[in-house]
């Protein structure tokens, strides 16, 4: 069994997994704006999963991480800064944890679902901020781990300035007053999709993805904009820069737990599996 621990700005979604990636059971709750609450709640709340004998964790972290030594050092949206999460997890769940991104843990996610279409993958999330990862061959190469793609300098009208300011969902709501959801004007999904493309080549130019998987509460509405974002992409499109396919991730609002499942089986999956134990209802 594996246990998945999504940390996000506002909310911590929990989930236990059998060891072929079936989803048993979720627990969600508010991420606490202090660190050591956070560990207490999660400790707390770790109690109302159904499964509490894991083989290993997986734990996706919205930041910088240092894999050597199992720290987070910075959390988008949250204040904390270069704590010891793994080794905090580890003593909490009583088994081994793999801390990585959350946007690379979607990305690994999304891949692995499509791997025998595509092998080198190019994943955006398109949500409050801007996230990439890039995966290859169902592993998140290790020479863009540290990449994030939300902040390429790019120009926009008539300034440089980081592409999740102008592209992000904070962005189109900042811009629009409404949420991707609720957007319904042609021509603001024209201009949308437009800052999208801007910071897209250039990834595109950099990596050569065989695909392109738009995730994210933007992403989601994929549908709305596609055509546009279609034709933006093909006005850069060069025989050096051919644009490859897009698609829409399979699981958008799961891609990031089902992720710490695929990081926590490569890393673990060989370890003995434990005695399994079970909750009394």
């Amino acid at each position: 069994m594996y246990l998945a621990v999504d940390i996000g700005g506002t909310k911590t979604l929990l989930a236990s997994f059998d060891d072929k990636g079936k989803l048993l059971d979720t627990v969600k709750f508010p991420t606490p704006r202090d660190y050591d609450n956070f560990l207490a709640d999660l400790r707390h709340y770790l109690q109302f999963l159904k499964i509490v004998n894991y083989q290993a964790a997986g734990i996706a972290a919205p930041g910088r991480i240092d894999r050597l030594h199992g720290r987070a050092l910075a959390f988008g949206n949250l204040p904390w800064r270069d704590v010891p999460i793994q080794a905090d997890m580890e003593r909490i769940v009583d088994a081994p944890v793999v801390v990585e991104n959350d946007a690379k843990l979607a990305g690994l996610s999304e891949a692995k679902v499509i791997i025998k279409e595509f092998k080198k993958v190019l994943y955006v999330t398109i949500s409050t901020g801007i996230g990439t990862g890039i995966i290859i061959n169902g592993v998140i190469d290790p020479s863009f781990e540290d990449s994030e793609g939300g902040h390429l300098m790019l120009e926009h009208d008539g300034k440089i300035e980081n592409w999740e300011t102008f592209a992000s969902g904070k962005a189109i709501f900042k811009r629009f007053g409404k949420k991707a959801q609720d957007i319904t004007d042609e021509s603001a999904w024209k201009i949308i999709a437009r800052n999208i493309a801007i910071g897209l080549i250039d990834l595109i130019a950099v990596i050569q993805p065989e695909v392109i998987v738009l995730g994210g509460g933007v992403g989601q509405y994929y549908a709305k904009f596609s055509d546009y974002l279609d034709t933006e992409l093909k006005r850069y499109e060069t025989p050096l820069v051919p644009i490859p396919p897009i698609r829409l991730a399979k699981r958008p609002e799961e891609a990031v737990i089902y992720g710490c499942f695929e990081l926590a089986q490569q890393h673990f999956g060989h370890h003995a599996k434990p005695k399994l134990v079970k909750k009394k209802s």
